[in-house]
């Protein structure tokens, strides 16, 4: 009788240790000094780091100037799906906003992730640095003409 016990006592412990776990790359994006009307969307990753299935089932903002999309296909073990965040960059002001994320993770079926910032009239223009190129032939060639172009001026 015991050693029943034991065996449903391990299985069961076997059983609650396999699940699906979601994980984020950050909890907190903060968008810093906005111009007004520039570009309000960021993602979020979410990654899986057990071993079932992770479905994200809802992903909820607290007010309807944030805006978020997300797929409801399974993310596999191991795998990484992106959350996109949208904010009305129109407002004006300081913003501080939670998004609840809901999932099938048993421990943290509900999950919450925020942006902030502050969208202001003066704040510097953003610069976006350029992607790394690829490892290409095409990419060192455009590298080479930019190059030009830059000793020219």
């Amino acid at each position: 009788m015991k050693t029943l016990f034991a065996g449903i006592a391990l299985f069961g412990t076997f059983a609650l240790a396999s699940a699906q776990t979601i994980t984020f790359d950050k909890t907190t994006f903060d968008y810093g000094d906005i111009k007004p009307s520039s570009d309000g969307t960021r993602f979020f990753t979410v990654t899986n780091t057990g071993d079932k299935p992770l479905i994200l089932s809802n992903v909820k903002p607290s007010c309807g100037c944030t805006t978020p999309e997300f797929s409801q296909d399974p993310i596999m073990p191991g795998k990484s799906a992106k959350i996109k965040v949208g904010y009305n960059t129109a407002l004006n002001g300081p913003f501080n906003k939670m998004i609840e994320v809901f999932s099938n993770d048993p421990a943290n079926s509900r999950s919450v992730i925020y942006i902030k910032g502050n969208v202001d009239a003066n704040a510097p223009e953003a610069v976006v640095a350029p992607a790394a190129p690829a490892n290409t032939k095409s990419a060192k060639k455009a590298a080479k003409k930019m190059a030009k172009v830059a000793a020219k001026k």
